[in-house]
């Protein structure tokens, strides 16, 4: 399946990875603030494995992260993009979005705007019936954006992240969005 290089959104570049992008991306998954809501910091060769994958997947399947750019301001402030996960989930098969932005980027509406763009490019594109999208309870910025968005809470979808973490870990409740094609 073809992937899209690029989309441009009203502020950002939302573009296919360069090796350059590989160092700032390990800043991002090494940085504790980054990772409240994830089981890192993750050393360098976790997050270069991550790179990798993720390139892989690209090329294979056309879907997986962009790099989000901040045109004239700032060459990599994070990824967003849609993904299969790796793990079976209670609702499995699907496909989920997601964005990860280094904090000094955070409340500045750069996720939703460029959630927007993987949103569009997955129903149109890639002609998705459903997009899905989870996270911790507690995570609510993450929330909000999912709202932003458009997705809508399953109430009956909440799971534990299976294999992932043990029962009673902290980072294994989980609530779910989804979203419908148009």
């Amino acid at each position: 399946m073809p992937s899209v290089h690029s989309i441009k959104t009203e502020r950002l570049l939302l573009r296919r990875w360069r090796e350059e992008d590989r160092e700032p991306f390990a800043e991002m998954m090494a940085d504790p603030e980054f990772n409240r809501y994830m089981p890192g910091p993750f050393d360098r060769a976790v997050s270069d494995g991550m790179f990798d994958r993720n390139q892989e997947r690209i090329e294979s399947t056309g879907i997986g992260d962009w790099v989000v750019e901040l045109p004239g301001q700032a060459d990599f402030i994070g990824s967003v993009g849609l993904a299969i996960p790796r793990t079976t989930l209670p609702f499995s098969p699907c496909v989920e979005i997601g964005w990860h932005l280094l904090p000094g980027f955070w409340n500045c509406g750069y996720a939703s705007e460029g959630a927007q763009a993987a949103l569009r490019h997955g129903f149109e594109e890639l002609e998705l019936d459903e997009i899905v999208s989870f996270t911790m309870p507690e995570n609510l910025a993450s929330r909000r954006v999912m709202e932003k968005i458009g997705m809508s809470r399953d109430l009956d979808g909440d799971f534990g992240l299976p294999d992932l973490w043990t029962a009673g870990h902290p980072l294994r409740p989980h609530v779910l969005y989804r979203m419908q094609r148009p």
